[in-house]
């Protein structure tokens, strides 16, 4: 049962809701929101997740994984009786979230795009579950990496190409939370399209030579140094352009968004010194 009293919260689909009492049962299909949730002293409250929520490992081990990302167990989520749904427009799917309406009493959509989207987050999660000031703490240290960043453009801005995929190769538009990400150090991704958040990549030797950086994450599809060996091999690219990331660092909204900032900031720095 919802609280009396307190101002209803809207989520990033314009869905308002009350805060929650304390015997709410949470089910979040977003690994970064996982994280937070339990960062924000939620743990206790999950009663499903997806296998690709893993952190924290210790926290998430007892809570029932009833799926992944784009598809859910729907009868074994619905015997678990959440109350809420915590859901991502990108990494789920609106039929998921229909499905769920059935018997969720609330789905709750979020929908960050740029770094500073993390504070309506976090006010948001917060917020709804009785855990406002753990959530202003949270936004302090966010606020705090933020500024401890250069400004951007003072150690001169470097044109990369962030891949999600090979086979074929894949990237990120200027419309995405990476983008933003990337962008907060500088680094401006390469090959934006309008109509498509996740394009397609035509590597020809124009592209190579023009990128400054190529960036090969660990997620969603894990790069290994064999893919990036090979990559050097057949585009004839200078090694020191080839860059492996932390794709968690760079993707994840939600409390791993602070060391995200810290770690962009460190491997921005460790490029501009390298010689």
């Amino acid at each position: 049962m919802a609280q009396d009293a307190g101002p209803l919260l809207e989520d990033d689909a314009g869905n308002r809701f009350a805060p929650a009492g304390p015997e709410a049962r949470i089910a979040c299909f977003v690994p970064s929101i996982t994280e937070l949730l339990v960062d924000l002293g939620l743990g206790d409250r999950l009663v499903a997740r997806t296998r690709f929520c893993i952190h924290p490992a210790d926290a998430v081990a007892d809570i029932p994984a009833v799926g992944g990302t784009k598809k859910v167990n729907l009868r074994r989520l619905e015997a678990l009786a959440p109350t809420h749904a915590v859901l991502n427009i990108d990494e789920n799917t609106v039929e998921m979230a229909e499905a769920m309406r059935d018997f969720v009493p609330n789905v709750v959509v979020t929908h960050p795009l740029v770094p500073e989207d993390n504070l309506r987050l976090y006010a948001l999660m917060g917020g709804l579950f009785g855990r406002a000031a753990e959530a202003a703490a949270l936004s302090r240290r966010f606020r705090a990496a933020l500024d401890a960043l250069p400004p951007v453009g003072s150690a001169g801005r470097l044109d990369v190409l962030y891949f999600i995929w090979k086979d074929p190769w894949m990237t990120v538009s200027r419309d995405t939370y990476i983008s933003a990400m990337l962008g907060t150090v500088g680094w401006r991704t390469t090959h934006h399209d309008p109509d498509v958040r996740y394009p397609t990549v035509d590597l020809t030797p124009e592209t190579v030579a023009a990128t400054d950086l190529f960036l090969f994450p660990t997620e969603p599809y894990e790069f290994t140094r064999g893919d990036i060996d090979a990559f050097l091999r057949d585009h004839d690219c200078p090694p020191e352009k080839a860059i492996p990331v932390d794709g968690e660092y760079c993707s994840w909204y939600g409390s791993r968004a602070v060391a995200g900032l810290h770690y962009l900031k460190d491997l921005a720095e460790t490029v501009r010194t390298r010689g």
